[in-house]
């Protein structure tokens, strides 16, 4: 009987471990969903979460290179406007006015009679007064001076217009450690521009009434690098590079083109250091022969490239020739290619400008440089070129 009581209490004892374990199992397997559910939702909202997160700091990123890009484009119009300017300059004698370089104290012009009257007299001492400028008066040196004054403004306000955007996208930890390094490299070569510019001025106080034609192209071509430097930053930032084999002959086609235009532009500085532009102004024969007699008239031969006016402006016009046959070559071999609707549309641009460009060349020559189809042609120059690099980008990040 005891035996019986003990095999019954045991039973009842396994029944109810029994069912505490199951009803266990099934508060655990309760609880475990419940677990996986928050889990899963909060994994869901971790996502969102980060997506937003991300999107919202391409949208910051794209928002802040937009407005770098903005900023560099409106350097490299006012560095484009700088080349015209200096142009002007050039063209209407005002480069060696101001004889005397202060980055500073220079940006305040002369503001009384006696302070005109001692600018006047500085300038009454340099070779070009002396020889090329005796008779003139002072009303005619206001007309000169003025003329350097605001490119010399221009250069100083390039610099404020650099400087202080640079700054607060540098405290507001907008720019990449590239981006500085680039932007760095730019600033130290506007002032060594600035240098540059009255290192040229220099060279025409001294013995002759002109500024070397040697620093006067260097001049012109460190300006132009600037300004491409300045174009292709903004470009990557606006539309960053993704580079692809696809149309490699055609990509070699535009840097072949855009270094043809450089040397174009260096040929014109020589052109315009030697003023080979008033002579032979007929088209298109020189005087009567497409090879000028005295071509290589001085000695050593290579001088003639660089001193000799007939051969600056041979080479000037032979370039025109071979950039316009490489241009017409490149236009016609991109228009079976694959391109985008706006690089379609550079490709047409190239040629128009180019065309318009060596028209205003033509004008300009024969009716003997006057100062307005001057500055045009030289800022048709930097139209041409800027198309070019517009092309280049296109192509080097053609998809």
């Amino acid at each position: 009987m005891t035996a019986l009581k003990r095999l019954l209490r045991g039973s009842r004892h396994r029944a109810h471990d029994s069912g505490v374990f199951t009803y266990c199992r099934a508060v655990a397997a309760v609880e475990l969903r419940r677990d996986l559910f928050f889990c899963r939702e909060l994994c869901k909202m971790s996502a969102s979460d980060m997506i937003a997160s991300a999107q919202d700091a391409m949208k910051s990123t794209q928002s802040s290179n937009s407005a770098i890009a903005l900023w560099l484009i409106v350097v490299a119009a006012l560095v484009f406007a700088m080349v015209v300017v200096g142009g002007v300059t050039r063209l209407t004698r005002s480069g060696l006015s101001i004889t005397e370089w202060n980055p500073v104290a220079g940006a305040i012009p002369p503001l009384t009679t006696d302070q005109w009257q001692m600018e006047f007299d500085k300038y009454r001492q340099t070779p070009e007064y002396k020889h090329v400028n005796a008779s003139m008066s002072l009303d005619g040196f206001k007309r000169i001076f003025w003329v350097e004054w605001a490119h010399r403004l221009l250069g100083r306000l390039i610099g404020f217009v650099f400087i202080v955007p640079l700054i607060y996208f540098a405290v507001r930890r907008q720019l990449s450690k590239p981006l500085v390094l680039k932007l760095g490299a730019l600033f130290v070569l506007g002032g060594l521009q600035g240098a540059l510019g009255w290192f040229m001025v220099q060279s025409g106080l001294i013995d002759i009434p002109r500024v070397s034609p040697y620093r006067l192209t260097a001049h012109l071509g460190l300006a132009v690098a600037l300004y491409a430097w300045l174009v292709w930053i903004a470009l990557d930032l606006r539309r960053p590079l993704v580079r692809t084999t696809e149309i490699p002959a055609l990509r070699r086609g535009a840097w072949v083109v855009s270094v043809l235009v450089c040397l174009m532009i260096l040929a014109g500085g020589f052109v315009a250091g030697t003023k080979a532009g008033f002579v032979f102004n007929t088209f298109p024969l020189m005087n009567g022969a497409f090879v000028p007699p005295g071509l290589y008239a001085m000695d050593p031969g290579w001088i003639n490239n660089f001193e000799n006016v007939a051969t600056v402006q041979f080479n000037h016009r032979l370039l025109a020739y071979v950039l316009l046959v490489a241009v017409a070559a490149f236009w016609w071999s991109g228009r079976s290619a694959a391109l985008g609707a706006v690089t379609r549309r550079m490709l047409n641009w190239l040629l128009v400008a180019l065309c318009a460009q060596i028209g205003l060349g033509i004008a300009a020559l024969v009716l003997i440089v006057p100062v307005w189809l001057g500055a045009l042609h030289q800022a048709g120059a930097l139209v041409v070129f800027t198309v070019a690099l517009r092309l280049n980008h296109d192509l080097a990040r053609h998809s």
